[in-house]
């Protein structure tokens, strides 16, 4: 047999591991959110 045929894909392997998809969807949306706190500081006009 071929050890190719028997591995298990990638994106089989995160979805099947809790602790990954715990990890992923909370560090996505947080920097998503922190990315766009910083972009929206950014475009705050500075007083004179």
């Amino acid at each position: 047999m071929d050890e190719n045929q028997d591995s298990v894909p990638l994106m089989q392997r995160i979805l099947d591991n809790p602790f990954i998809l715990l990890f992923l969807g909370v560090s996505f949306p947080a920097v998503l959110y922190l990315i766009w706190g910083i972009m929206e500081i950014a475009s705050i006009p500075l007083a004179n």
